[in-house]
């Protein structure tokens, strides 16, 4: 399966705090965080093919215009899965990838999901009823393998409606 994946500029490897001003952009294959993920992707067939990273500031400057432009570019790479995150309990990371979740599907991508930690309450709140979040620790805390696990078998789960929605209500916030 060939997964897209949206890192901020931190988890992209192209610059922590540093450079929250990094513009949009796309590499090929896994970058930054991605790397962590790959052994378990491996797991269940799956591939990263392209990292979408954006700096933190060019998404709050103008939230709607960023995650239109991410649909496009995701539309073009034509993954079989995106992945927005995992964004622990970075709130302005988490809320991109929620609107980005929210946007692919209204646009008609189902095969897409976020991954976040409890501390985005409100983010949940607005999006769980719209888009899958899996739940995860909060950067620093215990669990994380566990986390990639779940998001491994919920990416493995889409290729069967039943199985899926078994899954969704073990490891998604509801």
């Amino acid at each position: 399966m060939k997964v897209l994946v949206v890192f901020d500029q931190g988890l992209s490897g192209l610059g922590g705090v540093g450079n929250l001003n990094l513009p949009l952009t796309i590499q090929k294959g896994s970058i930054g965080t991605g790397m962590l993920l790959t052994p378990h992707f491996a797991k269940v067939n799956a591939q990263i093919i392209a990292t979408i990273a954006c700096g933190i500031n060019v998404f709050s400057e103008n939230e709607d215009e960023v995650v239109k432009k991410i649909a496009l570019m995701v539309k073009k790479v034509n993954p079989d899965f995106v992945l927005a995150g995992p964004s622990f309990n970075f709130k302005e990371y988490s809320k991109l990838c929620a609107k980005l979740v929210f946007k692919l599907k209204e646009e008609g991508f189902t095969n897409a999901c976020a991954m976040m930690s409890k501390e985005n309450q409100e983010i949940i709140e607005e999006y769980s009823s719209k888009i899958d979040i899996i739940k995860m620790p909060k950067k620093g805390e215990t669990g994380l393998n566990d986390s990639f696990a779940d998001l491994c078998r919920y990416i493995d789960a889409t290729k069967e409606a039943d199985k899926l929605l078994a899954i969704r209500k073990e490891i998604c916030y509801s």
